[in-house]
C-alpha cells in the first residue's frame, strides 16, 4: 500500500488548488477545480479565485458571476453561501438534493415540518419564475403563497427575528429552487434557474472531484465538507472507484490510480482569505494548523473564521484587511519570525492581493486585534 507524507499531500493540494502557481483558465476553471469558493463575504471569495489565477482582478470575478453567468452564487456544501461553476450545477442539484434530511437545530414551535418545507421551497419556485426579488420581496411572496405561518418572526438572524420560512432557503436552493440574482444597489437579489435547467445524478462525480482536489480523505471527512451524514457517505466511498492509500499512517482514499505528487515539498508564502477552500477542505487539522496555529487560528475547531497566513503548505499565521476606499491597510501577525526572504514573498503576496482587490495595499506586521470572522 502507497505510503504518503504530509509535505507530499500538502504539496499536491496546493499544486491542484493553483496555489503553488497561478492556473490557467478562467475563474469557471478554478472555481470548478475548488469545488466551490465560499462566498458568503464576497470579498474573501473574490480573493480566493484571484489568487489562483493570473492576472485576474475582483472585475474578472464578478463578469464571470453577473455578466458570462459562468459562476453562479447559490447554497453549496454544508448549506453555506458559495460561488459555483455554472456548467457543475446540475451535478451540485443533483447531488445536495439526494442527501439524507439533517438534524434540525431549531426548536419544537419555530421548526418547520417536513410538509412545510416542501410547501415552501415550491412557493419560492413559482414566485421566482423569470423574476428578481429582494429577500423582503420573497418573504412577501412566500408568505402570500403559503400562509401566515410562514411569516411568524421565529428565527434569530443578526440581532433581529427572521420569518420561519427562511429556514428552508438552503434546501430550498440545494433543490433548485433559486440562485444569488444581481444585486439591487446594495440589496441582494434571488432568481430562478434557466428555463430547461435539469439536475443530474452527481454524487460520483462529486466525490471524485473533492478527493482530486482533497485527497486523501476519509468519508467522514468528505461528509463534514460536504455536510452529509457519515453512513451516507461511507456507502458513497464503498460504491466508487477508489484506492485506499496510508496518509501519515492512517487508511484514506484516493480515486483509483491517482497517487502522484510533486517531487519536492510545499514550499512559498500565501495569504488566505475567509473561508477559503485550501483550509475548509484541508485535513488533518492537526497538520494543517500544526502547534500554536491551532489556537491562534481555529475558532472552536473550525477553519476559515481567519484569514490565514500560509508557509511551506502550514498555516504560520493570521492576518486582516481593512479597506478605506482605494487603500487596503493589510495586517499580518506571523506565529514565528520570518526570514528576509519570507517577508520579501509576503510583500509580494500583499501586493497581489492588492492588485486583485483593485486597491493600493500597506503592509504592517504586528498584532491582529481584530476577533474571527470581523
Amino acid at each position: 500500500m502507497i505510503e504518503l507524507s504530509w509535505p507530499q499531500v500538502s504539496a499536491r493540494r496546493l499544486e491542484r488548488q493553483g496555489l503553488t502557481a497561478p492556473a490557467g483558465g478562467t475563474p469557471a476553471d478554478v472555481v470548478s477545480a475548488m469545488c466551490g469558493a465560499h462566498a458568503q463575504v464576497m470579498s474573501a471569495a473574490e480573493l480566493s479565485v484571484g489568487s489562483r489565477l493570473d492576472g485576474v482582478t475582483r472585475s474578472g470575478v464578478r463578469h464571470a458571476l453577473w455578466d458570462e453567468r459562468s459562476l453562479v452564487k447559490t447554497h453549496g456544501p454544508r448549506g453555506t453561501v458559495h460561488l459555483l461553476a455554472a456548467r457543475d450545477l446540475p451535478m451540485w442539484v443533483g447531488t445536495m438534493s439526494r442527501l439524507p434530511a439533517g438534524h434540525q437545530a431549531s426548536p419544537d414551535g419555530v421548526r418547520l415540518t417536513a410538509a412545510q418545507t416542501d410547501q415552501v421551497i415550491e412557493a419560492i419556485r413559482t414566485v421566482l419564475d423569470g423574476r428578481e426579488l429582494t429577500i423582503e420581496e420573497l418573504s412577501d411572496a412566500v408568505v402570500g403563497v403559503t400562509g401566515s405561518w410562514a411569516g411568524d418572526l421565529v428565527m434569530p438572524g443578526f440581532q433581529t427575528m427572521w420569518p420561519r420560512w427562511r429556514q428552508a432557503m438552503a434546501t430550498a436552493a440545494h433543490q433548485g429552487a433559486f440562485v444569488f440574482g444581481p444585486a439591487r444597489g446594495r440589496r441582494v437579489t434571488y432568481t430562478s434557474l434557466p428555463d430547461g435547467f435539469e439536475p443530474v445524478d452527481g454524487r460520483a462525480e462529486l466525490l471524485r472531484r473533492y478527493l482530486t482536489a482533497y485527497g486523501p480523505a476519509t468519508p467522514g471527512q468528505f461528509a463534514q465538507w460536504l455536510g452529509a451524514p457519515k453512513a451516507w457517505a461511507a456507502r458513497l466511498f464503498e460504491s466508487a472507484d477508489l484506492e485506499e492509500v496510508r496518509f501519515e499512517g492512517a487508511p484514506a482514499w484516493v480515486v483509483a490510480g491517482d497517487t502522484g505528487v510533486p517531487d519536492g515539498p510545499p514550499e512559498g508564502v500565501r495569504l488566505l482569505p475567509y473561508f477559503d477552500a485550501y483550509v475548509v477542505a484541508g485535513r488533518p487539522r492537526e497538520l494543517l494548523y500544526p502547534g500554536e496555529a491551532a489556537a491562534r487560528a481555529l475558532a472552536g475547531g473550525q477553519a476559515g473564521n481567519f484569514p490565514v497566513l500560509l508557509v511551506d503548505g502550514t498555516v504560520a499565521g493570521v492576518w486582516h484587511q481593512r479597506r478605506s476606499g482605494r487603500k487596503i491597510r493589510v495586517t499580518v501577525e506571523p506565529l514565528r519570525p520570518l526570514s528576509r526572504a519570507r517577508l520579501s514573498e509576503l510583500d509580494e503576496q500583499v501586493a497581489r492581493a492588492g492588485a486583485i482587490l483593485e486597491g493600493e495595499p500597506e503592509l504592517t506586521i504586528g498584532p491582529v486585534t481584530v476577533g474571527a470572522h470581523a
